[in-house]
């Protein structure tokens, strides 16, 4: 069994005003973290990993396909491995969140050397 603790820890910003924390990670998956403050993007990107993520606090839009998804706090959802997709906190409140990606995403381009 892996675990990894979020509590005090400081994450990574990725792009201005994204926040990242790297979680646990074993064979199949693993977990990271996300605070997106107000007014933040995250550019259009992809990756081979399926990510399925849950929103704990806050609504942000994605863009996939020139089409707009609102997900809002207790949504979760799926993004295909492969697919590009873009995210954007149009609200006020910070969003709050955790993505799972499969298989596991140890060594993202967004982490510390």
């Amino acid at each position: 069994m892996e675990t990894a603790s979020h509590a005090g820890e400081e994450g990574v910003e990725a792009v201005p005003q994204v926040h990242l924390q790297q979680g646990a990670a074993a064979d199949e998956t693993s977990v990271q973290y996300f605070e997106i403050e107000p007014g933040a993007e995250v550019p259009e990107h992809s990756h081979p990993h399926e990510q399925a993520g849950y929103v704990e606090q806050g609504t942000f839009t994605f863009l996939v396909d020139g089409e707009e998804i609102v997900v809002e706090a207790g949504d979760s959802y799926v993004i295909p491995g492969g697919e590009p997709h873009a995210a954007e906190n149009r609200g006020e409140e910070t969003v709050v969140g955790v993505d799972v990606f499969s298989p596991p995403r140890t060594d993202p381009d967004w982490a510390e050397d």
